[in-house]
């Protein structure tokens, strides 16, 4: 029987192909985040909010650059957020309340670099998603700032994978 499964294993693995997947690098600056629109806490204390919404970002701009070339990089410099919804701080209890008047806006730059430092594209953006509220099957809707991660992919993909 031992004989069985280290062939069955072996069958399998022989099917799988080997992909090595790589990436485009990515490195991302925070610039002024304390003069930022809003990237306020509600019940959380807001400079472990701080670090888990950069690393949450930082995160999903690695994921979309795992569709660019490995001998890319892509720089973002982030220069404003203003995350989805609103702090309310009546009462003893902060909560984010979430209301289409309150939509998701980002601003950063960009550079798109070669293997030898060439820029490839650049750009200055300024993103805002007023219907946010709106969009049907939002694809992150079990993770923290799924209507900013979903405004983001809207724009890798126009601006990358047209």
């Amino acid at each position: 029987m031992n004989k069985s499964i280290v062939y069955l294993i072996m069958s399998i693995a022989a099917l799988v192909p080997f992909t090595n997947v790589q990436a485009a690098d990515v490195e991302v600056k925070w610039t002024n985040p304390d003069k930022y629109s809003d990237i306020e806490a509600g019940e959380e204390h807001r400079k472990h909010f701080k670090e888990r919404t950069f690393k949450s970002f930082e995160k999903h701009f690695a994921k979309l650059a795992e569709t660019l070339p490995e001998n890319q990089k892509l720089v973002f410099d982030i220069t404003n957020v203003d995350l989805a919804g609103d702090v309310n701080h009546g009462g003893m209890k902060r909560i984010r309340v979430v209301k289409n008047i309150f939509f998701p806006r980002i601003e950063f730059s960009y550079q798109l670099l070669n293997a030898d430092n060439s820029v490839v594209k650049s750009e200055d953006v300024s993103l805002k998603d007023m219907g946010f509220l709106m969009h049907n099957g939002l694809k992150y809707r079990s993770q923290s700032f799924g209507y900013e991660k979903e405004m983001l992919d809207d724009w890798f993909k126009d601006t990358f994978i047209k």
